[in-house]
């Protein structure tokens, strides 16, 4: 028997496999989950609802009758196809039969219009010469009172001396309102004439009221033929006080320099260009210092002194020849000259194209607005860059283009003389 010597002997700890001393966790350790890979099936069937979805929504916006919906797709289609370079816009997202219903519909309203001509059967103008709120009618006496004691610098023992210009592209107008609920950006009393504001949903512009229609005259670009000429240019030039454009002209491209007009002009006698032969339009500023509007295939009436052809008329003796139902809705910069009851002249230009500023205005707006201020007779003049309003000294309405103040013009209707 082996004696002991008084130690103990080690224990033997048995060893465990390599493989379970691996297996061997701390409790607190959990094991991750492993994302079980989406199934193909389910994106397949995300992606093909998603295109159902707006296969569908593109069929109803473009097919749908809806009025409120119709028109703004209308709108939108009038706007592009209205463009010299700008149709893709319409053309890449909507059917031909879409776009041709379109503008099958612009041209039967046009042709609608042949025909329909100026009687004037009002027979006289009624101003009060030198009666200040017999002239400007259509002031609010009250606000331009109130405006008067806050601004003492401007009153005039005679308010036919007054003169308030507030009417600058970053000016904010004045306190002054008329009857109608719109801003005076300016009053001229010695030039008879008042600047006005006119504000809607998406777009602004100014409306010149001119109380002396023996004062308007077309005017030639200086070296029409060969190049046209901007407003800032053209209306000192002319001596005038305040211009808007009035013709169109040659533009292929959209880089056109003014040079070449299109339809026919009149300016103090002058004939300029062709007449049209289509549905257009003429106005024709006469002896009698009234506009008319007449078929511009015909020959020019015996007594006008001054004329631009385009289109489409949009009141002729006192009659509204445009609204929602009749088209002409595209959202674009417009000008539109026309004339009152009693004989004042109407100029209203409109900025467009200016996001965040002003996108545009449609025709029927355009009539709306004239007709609150009394037209009896209104056409449309060349709209788009072209669209500027020039008044003592500076642009009183924004260009199209931020990066130019006016495009070239072969016309401007031009009003007042500046040494008057």
């Amino acid at each position: 028997m082996p004696q002991s010597n008084g130690k103990a002997a080690p224990q033997q700890v048995a060893e465990r496999p390599e493989s379970e001393a691996e297996d061997i966790k701390p409790a607190n350790v959990r094991k991750a989950k492993t994302k079980k890979p989406r199934s193909v099936k389910k994106v397949l069937v995300t992606i093909v609802s998603v295109l159902v979805f707006l296969a569908a929504a593109y069929t109803f916006l473009v097919y749908t009758n809806i009025p409120f919906i119709k028109n703004l797709r209308d709108a939108y289609i009038e706007t592009a196809m209205s463009t010299m370079t700008h149709q893709w816009l319409a053309e890449w997202f909507f059917p031909d039969s879409v776009i041709d219903e379109v503008v099958a519909r612009m041209h039967a309203a046009q042709d609608k219009q042949v025909g329909i001509e100026s009687e004037w059967k009002e027979d006289s103008f009624k101003k009060a010469e030198n009666d200040f709120y017999a002239m400007f009618d259509e002031l609010d006496r009250a606000s331009l009172e109130s405006y008067l004691s806050e601004h003492p610098e401007c009153k005039q023992a005679n308010l036919m001396n007054l003169y308030i210009n507030e009417a600058g592209i970053n000016d904010d107008g004045t306190t002054i309102t008329t009857k109608q609920g719109d801003h005076v950006l300016a009053i001229d009393g010695k030039h008879k004439l008042m600047l006005v504001r006119v504000k809607g949903s998406g777009y602004q512009g100014v409306l010149a009221i001119l109380k002396d229609a023996k004062d308007l005259r077309c005017c030639p670009a200086q070296y029409l033929g060969s190049i046209g000429e901007v407003l800032e240019s053209i209306v000192p030039r002319c001596n005038g006080v305040l211009g808007i454009n009035g013709s169109g002209f040659s533009d292929k491209d959209g880089v056109g320099n003014g040079g070449i007009i299109k339809g026919y002009a009149m300016c103090s006698g002058e004939e300029f260009g062709r007449h049209f032969t289509d549905s257009r339009k003429r106005m024709e500023l006469r002896n009698d210092d009234k506009l008319y509007i007449v078929d511009a295939k015909n020959e020019t009436t015996p007594g006008t002194r001054d004329a631009v052809e385009f289109r489409p008329a949009l009141i002729v003796d006192g009659v509204p020849l445009i609204d929602e139902l009749s088209g002409f809705m595209s959202i674009q910069p417009r000008c539109v000259l026309g004339q009152s009851k009693d004989g004042d002249v109407l100029m209203l230009v409109v900025e467009g194209r200016l996001v965040g500023r002003s996108l545009g205005i449609g025709l029927p707006e355009c009539t709306k607005i004239m007709q609150r201020y009394d037209a009896y007779q209104a056409m449309n003049m060349d709209g788009g860059t072209s669209a500027v309003m020039w008044y003592d000294g500076e642009y009183v309405t924004k260009c199209s283009n931020p990066a130019i103040t006016c495009r070239y013009l072969p016309v401007a209707w031009i009003y007042g003389y500046a040494d008057i």
